[in-house]
């Protein structure tokens, strides 16, 4: 069943419930051991596979275990900065490489010391 905004909260649970029992169930993993591996308790996955309420910090604990944490994140990717953050962010961003105050490049002085050490062309 395709979730959507027309489905009951109950409908979405359920149908959330399946998915995750079926995703466990690919994996050959026993309610037992995802419980184990999420830190929650057995009864806390059979609620969750059956479409009962949960705390969200234990559905994030049973994706994590099963490996589908990532899946939030295109649930609700993070909002594109606006247009005006994004033209002030812009103007930071480096467009060339830079010169010292003698007028030379950085990178044609050589490699970087600490400055206590002798020099490659001075000998002791």
């Amino acid at each position: 069943m395709k979730i959507e905004a027309s489905l009951s909260d109950n409908a979405v649970l359920e149908e959330l419930g399946e998915r995750l029992a079926r995703t466990r169930l690919e994996r050959n993993l026993s309610q037992e051991r995802v419980a184990n591996e999420a830190g929650v308790s057995k009864a806390t996955i059979e609620r969750l596979e059956a479409g009962e309420p949960v705390k969200s910090t234990s559905l994030i604990r049973v994706l994590r275990s099963l490996g589908r944490l990532e899946a939030l994140d295109q649930l609700l990717p993070e909002p594109l900065p606006s247009p005006l953050e994004r033209v002030r962010l812009q103007g930071r961003q480096r467009r060339r490489a830079g010169y010292s105050r003698g007028g030379q490049r950085t990178e044609e002085k050589g490699p970087w010391r600490w400055g206590d050490e002798p020099a490659p062309d001075e000998t002791e």
